[in-house]
C-alpha cells in the first residue's frame, strides 16, 4: 500500500520562559514539547557528577544527589560494563594532572558480573558520572544510567568503551563495512560508538565532523570533573530544537519556523553539520502576529488538550489521567446512525483510533493506557481494528506495545513513559461571575456601565475619546434603536465614546478605555 507522502513543519516559539516546539503533519497538530529557558529542568540526556545517598542492597539499586530535591535512582544493572573506568577516572582526576593523558591511560575491565552486587561498587558519599534516562514523575525522581552516551545524528558516541556497532536497519554489507572501517580510525582510544541508520550512505566529512563534535562535547566537562568534586551539571543533551531535529530529520522536515535569531543560528548550525543540503528548510519568522497563532498552533491546543476532545461526524472521546494510568472513552455522540449498526460503530472507532494515536503523542502520555472503544460484533472487525491500531502507532517514537481487544472492547496499550504526561488546562474562569456562578442581572447591565462612565467623566479629567469594549451580544442590545443607549450616554455625558465588540469577551463583560488604550474600569 502506498504511503502518501506528509508534510512535516516543525514551529519553534521562543518567548523570554521558555521555548515551545509544534511538530505539524500536514499542518496537524502531532507533538508539543515545552523547554524552560530559565533554570535547570533536569531533562532526558542530561549528565551529572552526582553523590550516593543511600545503597539500598534489597532492590540492588542506589540513591543518588544530582541537586534534584527528589533522589535520583540508578540499579546495578544500569552502572554500564565499563563502571570500574568511569570510577577511576572521577578519582584521579585533578586540575594539576593532564586529563586527556589520564582518559586514554585507563584500561578498560574487568567489565561488571551480571549477577553483581550494587554495594561491592557504590558507597555512600561516592561520587559518580550519570545521565538522565527517565525524567522526574509524580513523587520519583529521574532514574539514571552511568554508561554515558552521547547521541548525534548519525553517531552515538560512547565513552569508555571499545566497541563499534552498526545499526541492523542498514542492510547492504558493504555500506556496513565502509562505516564501521570509517568511525574506527576516527576514533580515539577508550571510545566506542553505534552507528545510526541515518549514517546510511553519509560522506566521511560529515561523520567525521559529528564524531569531532561529540567528543569536544564530551571533554569539555573533563574541567568539571577535575576542579569540582561537588554535585553539579556537566552537560545537557542538544536544546529540544535540535534534539527534535535531531531524532526527526530523517524523516524530512518541509519546513522549520523559528521566531528567534539565536535559535534559528543554531538549528541551521546544527543541520549544516548533520545534514548540510536541508539547511535551507530553516526560516525565520519575522511577522507581527504571534507565530503559534499564525500557524494555527494556539487554536489546536486549545481543542486538543481538554478532557473531552471532539472529532469528526460528532463523535467524542473523554480522557482520564491517573497516577495508575490513563483511561480513554469513545462516544459516538449524536453521528447520524446509517442502517447498518455495525459498520457505524466500526468507522467510529476507527476515527477514533486516529485521534489517539495522535493523543498519545501531543500528551506524551506514558505508562499504561486502557481504550474503551465503542462495542463490536464481529471478531474480524475487532481484529481490523487492532491491526489499523498497530499501522498508526508505528510512526510513534516512544517504545510501545498493544494487545488485542477483549471481548468487552478494551485495548491495552503500555507505552514508554520518560516523562510526565504534558498536561495544559484549556478551561479559564469565567470573567463575568468569577467562578461563583452568579452573574448582574441582564436588566441592570444598562445602569451599571452608566455609574461607570458617570464616575470616569466626573472624576474632572478631560478624554478626547473614549472606547466602550463589549460583547457582541451586549453591543447589539447598547445600540439597538433610534434612541439607543449609547447615543443616550454620549449625549448626557459629552463625550465621544467608541463602541467596539470583542468575541473573547463574556455575554456581559465590558471595559472602558482611554484614547491610549488604558483601562479606566
Amino acid at each position: 500500500m502506498e504511503v502518501e507522502k506528509t508534510e512535516k513543519d516543525l514551529v519553534v516559539d521562543v518567548s523570554s520562559t521558555e521555548v515551545r516546539l509544534a511538530l505539524m503533519e500536514n499542518h496537524r497538530l502531532i507533538e508539543l514539547n515545552r523547554e524552560s529557558s530559565q533554570g535547570h529542568s533536569f531533562s532526558v540526556g542530561d549528565v551529572f557528577l552526582g553523590r550516593v545517598k543511600k545503597i539500598l542492597p534489597a532492590l540492588n539499586a542506589a540513591f543518588v544527589d544530582i541537586g534534584d530535591s527528589k533522589e535520583a535512582f540508578v540499579h546495578y544493572l544500569d552502572l554500564g560494563l565499563n563502571f570500574t573506568a568511569f570510577d577511576r577516572f572521577v578519582k584521579e582526576s585533578n586540575p594539576n594532572k593532564n586529563m586527556g593523558d589520564l582518559y586514554s591511560g585507563i584500561k578498560l575491565g574487568p567489565i561488571l558480573e551480571k549477577e553483581g552486587r550494587v554495594e561491592d561498587h557504590l558507597k555512600p558519599g561516592q561520587m559518580v558520572i550519570v545521565q538522565i534516562v527517565k525524567e522526574p514523575i509524580s513523587t520519583k525522581g529521574s532514574r539514571l544510567s552511568a554508561e554515558i552516551s552521547l547521541a548525534g545524528r548519525n553517531i552515538v558516541l560512547l565513552p569508555f568503551a571499545d566497541k563499534v556497532s552498526v545499526s541492523q536497519k542498514i542492510s547492504s554489507k558493504e555500506e556496513r563495512k565502509r562505516l564501521e572501517t570509517l568511525v574506527r580510525s576516527i576514533l580515539p582510544k577508550n571510545y566506542g560508538a553505534i552507528i545510526r541508520t541515518a549514517a546510511e550512505d553519509k560522506k566521511a566529512a560529515v561523520l567525521v565532523a559529528e564524531v569531532r563534535s561529540l567528543i569536544e562535547k564530551w571533554e569539555s566537562s573533563w574541567t568539571k570533573i577535575a576542579k569540582s568534586k561537588g554535585v553539579g551539571l556537566l552537560f545537557t543533551e542538544y536544546s529540544k530544537t535540535t534534539a527534535m531535529l535531531r531524532d526527526l530529520l530523517n524523516d524530512s522536515f518541509t519546513n522549520v519556523y523559528v521566531n528567534d535569531v539565536k535559535v534559528y543560528e543554531e538549528a541551521r548550525k546544527y543541520i549544516s553539520l548533520i545534514s548540510p543540503e536541508q539547511e535551507k528548510i530553516v526560516k525565520l519568522y519575522e511577522g507581527k502576529e504571534p507565530i503559534f497563532d499564525h500557524f494555527e498552533v494556539t487554536r489546536q491546543i486549545k481543542s486538543s488538550f481538554g478532557k473531552i476532545v471532539p472529532m469528526k461526524q460528532g463523535a467524542y472521546l473523554v480522557i482520564e489521567t491517573t497516577e495508575a494510568l490513563n483511561v480513554i472513552d469513545v462516544n459516538s455522540g449524536i453521528r447520524a446512525k446509517t442502517t447498518d449498526q455495525e459498520e457505524n460503530t466500526f468507522e467510529v472507532n476507527k476515527i477514533a483510533a486516529e485521534e489517539i494515536a495522535r493523543q498519545l503523542r501531543l500528551r506524551d502520555m506514558g505508562g499504561i493506557v486502557i481504550v474503551d472503544f465503542i462495542d463490536m460484533e464481529t471478531a474480524e472487525h475487532r481484529n481490523e481494528l487492532f491491526k489499523f491500531m498497530q499501522e498508526l502507532m508505528s510512526t510513534d517514537r516512544a517504545k510501545h506495545n498493544l494487545l488485542p481487544l477483549t471481548k468487552f472492547g478494551l485495548m491495552q496499550i503500555t507505552r514508554q513513559r520518560i516523562r510526565p504526561v504534558t498536561e495544559i488546562n484549556t478551561t479559564e474562569k469565567c470573567p463575568v461571575c468569577h467562578g461563583t456562578g452568579r452573574i448582574t442581572s441582564t436588566l441592570v447591565i444598562d445602569e451599571e456601565i452608566e455609574r461607570k462612565l458617570s464616575d470616569i467623566v466626573a472624576g474632572g479629567k478631560k478624554f478626547e475619546r473614549l472606547t466602550l469594549k463589549v460583547s457582541p451580544i451586549l453591543g447589539a442590545y447598547l445600540t439597538r434603536g433610534f434612541n439607543s443607549f449609547l447615543r443616550k450616554w454620549k449625549r448626557k455625558y459629552k463625550c465621544k465614546l467608541d463602541l467596539v465588540e470583542s468575541t473573547e469577551f463574556g455575554i456581559l463583560q465590558n471595559e472602558i478605555y482611554n484614547e491610549k488604550g488604558e483601562a479606566l474600569g
